[in-house]
């Protein structure tokens, strides 16, 4: 180790560089492994802390995350009789996905006057439309004022008939309260079409359906969208063209089970009662987390490659500089009774020390630099839990780091050291 020492002394600066290069690309893999091992880890954790154990779509849906979500006929029917028909079903409750425009008092007001200021439009937000107390067991946004929603069941449904009084109830996340001016007990307006100019926004509104606001809530990472509302199941069904026993349509059942580990079990059961449903349990859903996630790392892990490979080419070249400058002090080693053997071993010694501070240089490197990319994928991506983190700096992926430090200083070793054991001793010291 003294011989790697003087050597990295006498060239501090070649030494720093080296270092530093194998560092930046030792650090550029581990960043890379740090996100998918996170991803995957975070991913896991909220599924299975969701609640909702098998999730049930229309048939046509082969992909529950890339595939579109076709609606599910008889939704309020299917709540009652799944569980009805498996008793180890505590609730399956049907979500209707959509996107609504939505418009506040201030703009209605401006817009009745003529005189809507530049800058002033409606805001679109995805909508989900449920049963508020049919949700058992399955985790829901967080709600931070207000009371929510006051009536149970789906009062407008009305077993089927859509006769029912509507509550014109709604619960806003923070971000989209705060982008329409609203608080509890404010009035908001909703509809699925967009008018095509401010000089139409009276007539939209005449047409658009008042809602009372009942509640704040948290962002909610279920349904991942920066503005989230909520509305009554039969309610939102009206709003977007149905509303009627023949288009009683949900997006999703989430369905939560007395006992998780017979989710695969009932998954089977379920699909044979009710064919028109294709259900996946949560390893289903994970499979296709992994799937993205697997394709991620085999792309981080060929830019990785590129960059060990590169970093290990420099790093062989620096060694054999080494033994050219010190070809004489090794040749008097030779003479002196040192094997070509423990002569290599030098030169392996050196490189393995290069490493070793280049692993010092990537591990701190990268782990600042995930932590500041974790900081700013969570200000970009809203709706996440504050125990949802982007990265995982844990001791796989350290360890994997260490690994191909090893990997890289032996291998750039190998030419170097050849070349230390090779040399013409004799020829070496009558060089002047």
């Amino acid at each position: 180790m003294r011989y790697a020492l003087d050597a990295i002394r006498r060239r501090p600066g070649r030494a720093a560089m080296t270092s530093l290069g194998i560092g930046l690309s030792v650090g550029l893999v581990v960043v890379l492994l740090a996100i998918s091992a996170g991803i995957q880890t975070s991913a896991t954790t909220l599924a299975t802390e969701s609640g909702v154990d098998l999730l049930a779509t229309s048939t046509n849906v082969s992909n529950v995350i890339t595939g579109a979500l076709p609606p599910i006929a008889g939704a309020h029917a299917l709540a009652r009789e799944i569980p009805a028909n498996n008793s180890e079903v505590v609730v399956a409750s049907p979500w209707l996905l959509g996107d609504l425009v939505f418009g506040n008092a201030s703009l209605y007001a401006r817009s009745n006057a003529s005189d809507v200021p530049s800058g002033w439009a409606l805001t679109g937000a995805g909508t989900v439309g449920w049963i508020p107390d049919d949700n058992t067991g399955i985790e829901v946004p967080t709600l931070y004022n207000g009371s929510g929603f006051s009536a149970s069941g789906d009062p407008h449904y009305a077993n089927g008939s859509y006769t029912g009084p509507a509550t014109h109830e709604i619960e806003l996340d923070q971000s989209l309260a705060e982008v329409l001016g609203v608080s509890v007990g404010g009035v908001v307006w909703a509809s699925p079409v967009t008018p095509p100019s401010a000089a139409q926004l009276p007539g939209w509104y005449s047409n658009a359906t008042a809602f009372r606001v009942v509640g704040i809530s948290g962002p909610f990472w279920l349904v991942p969208s920066a503005l989230l509302a909520f509305v009554y199941l039969s309610e939102m069904q009206a709003l977007i063209g149905g509303g009627t026993p023949s288009t009683d349509y949900a997006s999703l059942l989430l369905i939560h089970l007395t006992d998780p580990s017979t989710a695969a079990t009932n998954q089977l059961r379920i699909e044979a009662r009710f064919p028109q449903l294709n259900v996946f349990t949560l390893s289903d859903i994970l499979g296709s987390i992994q799937h993205v996630v697997t394709l991620y790392q085999t792309f981080g892990s060929l830019i990785g490659l590129i960059g060990v490979v590169v970093a290990a080419l420099f790093a062989t070249t620096v060694l054999q500089m080494s033994v050219d400058d010190r070809s004489r002090e090794l040749a008097v080693l030779r003479a002196v009774g040192y094997s070509r053997a423990r002569v290599g071993s030098f030169v392996v010694e050196e490189s393995l020390l290069l490493a070793a501070i280049g692993l010092g240089v990537g591990l701190a490197v990268a782990y600042v630099g995930t932590y500041l990319l974790n900081l700013v994928l969570l200000r970009l991506v809203s709706g996440l839990p504050s125990s949802f983190s982007f990265v995982s700096f844990d001791a796989t992926v350290i360890a994997t780091g260490v690994a191909l430090v090893v990997v890289v200083g032996l291998v750039a070793a190998v030419a170097p050291a050849a070349r230390a054991m090779q040399l013409p001793v004799a020829e070496e010291l009558r060089a002047p």
